[in-house]
């Protein structure tokens, strides 16, 4: 399923009387689009008349890009829920989620069998269906290390650029071979485009079918 605000709504205050005591005001409850994030929630900060800071303006927003099911879901409203408390109630914690976030956690996890955990990043499903569907141009450049390790690398289909990036890792002296490739395919979505001297390792086999009609570029 995907989340609506009328579901987000529900599980805030059914959440909020079950995990929480009802003790959470109620706040602004968001549906977003992204892609970089399950769910987030957001505060102002400003300083005190009398020395710190106080957080104000809470939101929680819910992506709703995801077909996720109904657990996954409710457990992301529950997270940020629980940074919503931390942050409303003033508790200090190690960090973002630290040990006063685990241990309200695990807390709820244990006697709710909710399946919370710290990161959002979901499975690999929902990491797929992050990725931009869109046909883009790119070069390609499919490399292999004298150690037998082999990587790919997304460059903008500048052709200067091209040759700068060839140049530049090819002075390392660890590279064997390296071949370019102009493809749209939207596979390649997923990595970063940029003319940087990095690579992503990757097992040929993976990427292979990901050129199948891609154009070989002489460079």
């Amino acid at each position: 399923m995907k989340a609506t605000l009328e579901f987000v709504s529900q599980r805030f205050a059914e959440f909020n009387k079950l995990c929480f005591d009802s003790s959470l005001p109620d706040i602004p409850l968001r549906i977003s689009n992204a892609r970089t994030y399950l769910g987030v929630c957001r505060y102002h900060k400003r300083r005190k008349l009398l020395g710190g800071y106080e957080m104000y303006g809470f939101n929680i927003c819910i992506s709703a890009r995801f077909d996720m099911p109904q657990q996954e879901i409710e457990d992301t409203i529950i997270h940020e829920m629980i940074h919503y408390c931390i942050w409303l109630n003033g508790i200090r914690d190690t960090s973002a989620h630290g040990r006063e976030f685990r241990r309200m956690m695990e807390s709820i996890n244990s006697t709710y069998g909710r399946h919370i955990t710290i990161s959002h990043r979901g499975d690999k499903q929902i990491r797929e269906q992050a990725v931009d569907p869109r046909p883009r141009p790119h070069v390609i450049a499919l490399i292999t290390f004298t150690n037998d390790r082999t990587g790919v690398k997304v460059l903008p289909a500048i052709r200067r650029n091209v040759i700068r990036y060839k140049r530049g890792v090819m002075l390392s002296g660890r590279i064997r071979s390296i071949e370019f490739y102009a493809t749209t395919e939207p596979w390649f979505n997923r990595f970063p485009c940029s003319s940087a001297l990095n690579v992503i390792y990757k097992d040929h086999q993976e990427i292979l079918p990901h050129l199948e009609g891609a154009t070989h570029l002489d460079i």
